[in-house]
């Protein structure tokens, strides 16, 4: 199938704006445009965009999903491994800091729920005074 690059753009979800980012990141190729015509986009390119957006939405960072392509063959799995490892420690790093804001903000917002009587909120005084 060939998609014109605004087909390309609504079969995939991803602006055409995008797209052309995509192409100076050099992460999709731009096929050649044959004189007096348009470019044509094929099956290979909305598969490509598929990857980049699931990476993406797995947390992976376009040099990270550079990487990631470059690796595409499948003959690097380890590599790939390595990659997604790395990723994984940094989600489960990050969600440990959430929990932690989590149970701060919690202690925060409870703390101005038994502050009735009180001039100053304690959320307002713990923020000021970086608590």
């Amino acid at each position: 199938m060939a998609f014109a690059i605004g087909a390309l753009a609504k079969a995939t979800d991803v602006h055409v704006e995008i797209i052309h980012y995509y192409q100076r990141r050099s992460l999709l190729e731009e096929p050649i445009k044959p004189p007096g015509g348009i470019r044509s986009y094929g099956e290979a390119h909305a598969r490509r965009l598929r990857f980049i957006k699931h990476a993406q939405a797995l947390g992976f960072s376009l040099d990270e999903v550079g990487d990631l392509l470059a690796l595409e063959d499948g003959q690097h799995c380890r590599e790939a491994e390595r990659l997604g490892s790395r990723k994984l420690t940094t989600v489960r790093e990050r969600i440990r800091q959430l929990h932690r804001i989590e149970r701060a903000l919690a202690e925060l917002v409870a703390s101005c729920h038994g502050n009735r009587d009180k001039a100053r909120c304690p959320l307002i005084n713990a923020l000021e005074h970086d608590h």
